[in-house]
């Protein structure tokens, strides 16, 4: 098993410090389940490169198990000697910690310096083949070169192994790069070889912090991590929300300071409220999702009108939950309990949990997405949760004019990444109705002026 990584900063010498190890020597380091070697192929100041060798004995790791004597020769006869594994990823963080941990004594500021880095990994199993490789490492930075190896060259016919020889390439950290390799390398393998409790949830979160959030592919990377146990998952990826959505802790922050304020003399929200549940009666939906819920005052006017059956409440603040469940008076009255569940779940990523609803409440919630979240959030709600009837509002930045309390700003309230014209909001709502087989109709909610419409903005989304 052998990891090379290449620099060629000038002096390139210099990745000796950065390593801590010195490129004139070999150097040897006992594990519990082999040896690794650390040596440099190459070293001048053009180009240097420190090699990583891990020897595996798989007898030895065998003998140490419990309830493996005289067991299958799979135990014994195995590619863990060969291939990358979580025991790469052990011996970076036993071998390279400095490093890992972005320290260096003698060169503190190259540390922190962008330098550019090739990482070759002799042999890397890979259960998703090329592309997924591509997908884990290119939203990173790097360019990823792999070279697939047939399954066996006497039979060709037999095609390509799950094995790939990877070249990554960036202009980058050095405790990026072995940081993306430790976490990464064990995904693509898909196994680990030792148990996995609920300390790894803080060793991902923790090497996983400034990228895992952002990333396309966070919710692939932390069930493989976590060897798809499902309890741990969900764990990590509530709390890597908190670092991925847009920065507004619950309705009732949004809308009782300046919002509301702006809002308060014509009881907008109200008015908003009762035109959801007219049209939510009107659909005959009896199993409501309200996406973005909270403090709970759409759930508790749900809940008065007895012809909804099934309310789920959803946000990615879980102070907001708190609220909702007191709101709720959860905690006392059965009733509601057996109508009424609140769920802690990021809008932009898949949960199984919230498929199957009749309708979709997104009451002034796509205005706190920045564009790029806002895209993924359409592609989780129309086309994977995908319930059959979908009611968003948002506010109508042309009747902005018409506030006193605005004082002058632009958007209703500081979180706002946009407000939409009225053609805005209606070009928007065709495209995304067109693109997931939806037809849309747009309603006004408040006072309508004859020039600048109405505060509020309704489209209402039925499945074709």
């Amino acid at each position: 098993m052998l990891l090379t990584i290449t620099t060629t900063h000038s002096p390139a010498t210099d990745l000796g410090y950065l390593f801590q190890k010195h490129p004139d020597k070999v150097q040897s380091f006992e594990l519990s389940f082999g040896t690794a070697h650390v040596f440099y192929p190459e070293a001048d100041v053009h180009r240097c490169t420190a090699a990583l060798l891990l020897d595996i004995d798989p007898i030895a790791l065998v003998r140490g198990r419990r309830g493996t004597e005289g067991g299958l020769l799979t135990e014994y006869v195995n590619d863990r000697p060969y291939v990358a594994s979580s025991f790469l990823s052990v011996a970076i963080s036993k071998v390279y910690s400095s490093a890992l941990a972005g320290r260096s004594n003698e060169q503190p500021e190259l540390a922190k310096t962008k330098i550019p880095l090739e990482a070759k990994i002799s042999v890397l199993p890979c259960q998703g083949g090329e592309s997924l490789l591509k997908r884990l490492f290119e939203p990173l930075g790097y360019q990823v070169m792999a070279q697939s190896h047939l399954l066996d060259e006497q039979f060709p016919d037999w095609g390509n192994s799950p094995y790939f020889s990877v070249t990554l390439q960036a202009i980058c950290r050095l405790q990026d790069l072995l940081t993306h390799i430790y976490v990464l390398v064990p995904v693509l393998d898909n196994e680990k070889h030792y148990w996995v409790a609920e300390q790894e949830i803080n060793k991902l979160l923790h090497h996983g912090r400034g990228w895992l959030a952002h990333h396309p592919e966070k919710e692939l990377i932390t069930k493989r991590y976590l060897k798809h146990q499902r309890s741990l998952a969900h764990q990590a990826l509530a709390k890597l929300i908190d670092e991925e959505e847009p920065n507004f802790e619950n309705t009732s922050t949004r809308q009782d300071d300046e919002e509301a304020i702006i809002e308060e003399k014509m009881s907008l929200n109200e008015q908003r409220l009762s035109a959801v549940i007219a049209v939510l009666k009107h659909s005959e939906a009896k199993r409501i999702l309200d996406l973005g819920c909270g403090d709970g005052k759409l759930l508790e006017a749900l809940l008065q009108e007895t012809f909804f059956k099934d309310i789920v409440g959803v946000d990615v603040s879980v102070h907001a939950l708190e609220m909702a469940f007191k709101r709720l008076h959860l905690d006392k009255l059965e009733l509601q309990t057996a109508r009424v569940k609140l769920i802690h779940s990021s809008l932009t990523y898949r949960d199984k949990r919230l498929y199957g609803f009749d309708a979709a409440a997104v009451i002034e919630v796509i205005e706190h997405f920045d564009l790029a979240k806002l895209s993924a959030f359409e592609r989780i709600l129309f086309a994977f949760t995908r319930p059959k009837v979908i009611i968003i509002t948002t506010p109508n930045i042309e009747y902005n004019v018409k506030f006193e309390n605005l004082h002058g700003m632009k958007l209703r309230h500081k979180d706002h990444r946009f407000e939409w014209t009225r053609n805005e909001f209606q070009t928007w709502a065709n495209d995304i109705a067109k693109t997931f087989n939806y037809s849309v109709q747009f309603l006004s909610i408040g006072e309508e002026d004859a020039i600048v419409g109405a505060p509020t903005q309704m489209g209402v989304f039925t499945q074709l």
